[in-house]
């Protein structure tokens, strides 16, 4: 069993700061609502649907917070959650963005014993510069900060919120084939990254899995292969046909998690999740994945597929949160933009 590594003077978690599990209390849940064609093309109104079954399930255990680009918009989308009913606990800010996937370029909120927090800022480059244009989502996570009255503390590394996981105790899970991409941090060393990782986030150890689903344009984040649902249990999808183009990466990711449960100070048990069918459009394969939900205080958002498998995932999770009703929704033309509720969220832990 390995020592678990020291943190650099100085740094958050040093100061006693950590990223808080999923699971944690939240203030609230952070998204941005759909504006951009590009991220659903011919289908940008096809989601709005599945957005007010979001707010929905999360408004009636936190504040939803939602980003909306201007005036005209805000007065839209809160006329249409006026006739659904959602009027409460919502707060609507005018901050426009190039995309909408706030998991990956929105603050990411760490907390002290004392229940202060900081909001971390990273960098974000469009998941590799894949797509043109991220000036805007570079100032979410200040004005995020802002809102929530957390100070702000900067980082000099391009991260995606969906690429890491932790436990809220120690462990952090993530992906060589996001975090060491070249389109990332080119010349930045794994040790490197994982000094950094521990000092922000108030880790002691990081786990890496391999590469990730065919389909997912992030190089391979690890909320859509393998999620903590408490400190010691990990829930990870698997592939069974082996005839599927995800059953061998998938399959060394389970053996991957294995050897780390057996290695890790802090040992885990590993429960599988199935794989739905394959959900393309247009002859390309879609990231469909039950692992890409998200738990808010009193539900947990679970994408569905119209698939026999859902009500297999929605079981699974029920065990792992009694007191949350898992909440199935359908993601098929969700994720025809490459993601859905977990890479559409950001949570923002409960200050003391």
């Amino acid at each position: 069993m390995p020592e678990p590594q020291s943190f650099t003077p100085g740094s958050a978690a040093a100061r006693g700061y950590r990223m808080p599990a999923e699971w944690e209390p939240h203030e609230g849940t952070w998204i941005t609502w759909p504006h951009f064609e590009g991220t659903w093309p011919g289908k940008l109104d096809a989601v709005i649907p599945t957005y007010v079954e979001i707010v929905r399930a999360l408004h009636i255990g936190e504040t939803v917070h939602i980003n909306v680009l201007d005036e005209q918009r805000e007065d839209v989308v809160r006329a249409l959650l006026r006739l659904q009913g959602i009027e409460e606990n919502v707060r609507f800010h005018r901050i426009p963005t190039d995309n909408e996937w706030v998991r990956d370029y929105g603050a990411i909120f760490v907390v002290n014993g004392a229940g202060e927090r900081i909001a971390t800022d990273w960098r974000f480059n469009n998941w590799g510069e894949k797509y043109p244009d991220f000036a805007l989502d570079n100032r979410v996570p200040a004005r995020m900060a802002e809102i929530v009255g957390a100070p702000v503390e900067a980082h000099d590394l391009i991260l995606e919120g969906g690429s890491i996981e932790v436990n809220g105790d120690g462990l952090l899970l993530t992906t060589e084939a996001c975090l060491l991409h070249p389109n990332r941090n080119p010349g930045t060393s794994r040790g490197e990254i994982e000094r950094r990782l521990r000092d922000a986030f108030g880790v002691r150890e990081i786990l890496w899995l391999g590469d990730g689903i065919v389909g997912d344009d992030t190089d391979g984040h690890i909320d859509d292969l393998t999620r903590f649902v408490n400190p010691n249990t990990v829930v990870t999808v698997v592939e069974d046909d082996p005839a599927d183009v995800n059953y061998e990466p998938l399959r060394e990711n389970l053996d991957r998690l294995r050897d780390a449960s057996l290695r890790a100070f802090n040992r885990f048990e590993i429960v599988t999740l199935p794989m739905p069918a394959a959900v393309e459009w247009e002859g390309d394969r879609l990231p469909a994945s039950y692992a890409n939900f998200y738990i808010g205080n009193r539900a947990v958002l679970l994408p569905a597929f119209a698939d026999p498998a859902d009500a297999v995932a929605q079981e699974t999770l029920q065990r792992y949160f009694p007191n949350r009703a898992v909440t199935p929704i359908d993601c098929r033309d969700l994720v025809w933009g490459l993601g859905a509720f977990h890479c559409l969220t950001q949570q923002i832990p409960a200050a003391r």
